[in-house]
């Protein structure tokens, strides 16, 4: 409990317990490519003034939009000899502007997120206009005329309709030597005339190479046996985020009984149902509950492959179930639902899913 006084630290938004934000990270993992497609583009004659850093969640977008910025601020000429010898984006770790973005901030980024709901004592649901608004003020205070201001959009999904247009405004009329960093995790599904102003870089899902890499670089001594870590890899999907899930709480226990609840079809045994039911719902887990959503999403998504490949017009069936699922996992997070239903609907729909295509 906090002294009298005393700030209290704000939460953030997918803050994992124990591991760096990626602000606070100097190492990206994988990425190289897109990586030096950011470095050539800095230095050529002609920079476009806003990204899209698009791919699944957790594979590193939002560590490589702060690698770049920080990259930026510390080498503000593109053309100078600093900014031409250099062949990635790293920058000196005891660098000023390292220690001020790692510390919370720097007034030359801004950081734009869901906020904390210090009244429902929960993050909102969306990243509401108010706070995509803040551009007008970051961007119209003054800087020194060699300065770089950079705008991370974290993640551009997250907007409402409101936020959404107030983001095109300032996209379609952009201030001198400024950057946006707009991270998707489904870029396709943003306002065409927001794609339209951003050059999009695609990143890939990582390798269980870059998986197993990560995890020994930010788990430390919490990693499993060789066995259990390349399942956590290969479970993960290429998501670093998510294998950080799997390895804390229940997560392997969770990936294996979704799968095993998930390939049973009508013969589902519903003891066990409720037994990975209450494991998911667990107060306080929240790594669960991410486990769980992770695993039932990339279970579904191979099942839709599988379908369309074989051409028989079950993958409608499973997009429908996926995207109900979604709904039910919002509504339960934003409004304090019970997520063991959530669970429990999730495998009785896909029960009588498999039934009709059976």
């Amino acid at each position: 409990m906090a002294r009298r006084n005393e700030p209290v630290e704000t939460p953030e938004v997918d803050a994992l317990p124990g591991i760096p934000l990626p602000h606070q990270r100097n190492v990206l993992i994988g990425h190289g490519e897109t990586e030096k497609s950011l470095l050539e583009a800095y230095r050529s004659e002609r920079l476009h003034h806003a990204w899209i850093l698009g791919g699944p969640k957790g594979i590193g977008k939002a560590t490589l939009a702060f690698r770049f910025a920080k990259f930026v601020l510390v080498n503000p000429d593109r053309f100078g000899p600093q900014a031409a010898m250099v062949h990635d984006l790293s920058v000196p770790e005891n660098h000023p502007v390292v220690r001020q973005v790692a510390a919370g901030g720097h007034p030359n980024i801004l950081h734009l997120r869901r906020p904390w709901d210090d009244k429902g004592k929960r993050f909102k649901a969306d990243l509401p206009v108010d706070e995509v608004r803040r551009t007008v003020s970051f961007f119209g205070t003054t800087a020194s005329a060699r300065a770089w201001r950079v705008c991370i959009v974290d993640a551009a999904d997250d907007m409402n309709a409101s936020s959404a247009n107030a983001l095109l405004k300032i996209l379609e009329e952009p201030p001198e030597r400024c950057l946006f960093l707009v991270l998707s995790h489904a870029p396709g599904r943003l306002l065409p005339t927001i794609r339209s102003r951003c050059r999009r870089l695609d990143m890939a899902p990582l390798s269980e190479t870059d998986i197993t890499n990560g995890l020994r670089d930010l788990a430390g001594h919490a990693i499993p046996d060789a066995s259990g870590l390349a399942e956590i890899a290969q479970t993960a999907d290429g998501s670093l985020r998510s294998a950080l899930t799997l390895l804390a709480g229940d997560g392997l226990a969770i990936a294996q009984g979704t799968r095993k609840l998930a390939e049973a079809g009508s013969q589902m045994d519903l003891k066990a149902l409720h037994a990975l039911s209450d494991l998911v719902a667990a107060r306080g887990q929240t790594d669960n509950w991410e486990s769980f959503q992770h695993v039932a999403e990339t279970w579904l998504h191979g099942q839709m492959r599988r379908s369309i490949a074989a051409g028989t017009g079950a993958a409608f069936a499973y997009v429908k179930l996926w995207e109900g699922t979604q709904k039910a996992i919002a509504e339960s997070d934003a409004l304090n639902l019970d997520r063991k239903q959530v669970v429990l609907d999730f495998f009785l729909n896909l029960r009588s899913v498999r039934t009709q295509l059976a």
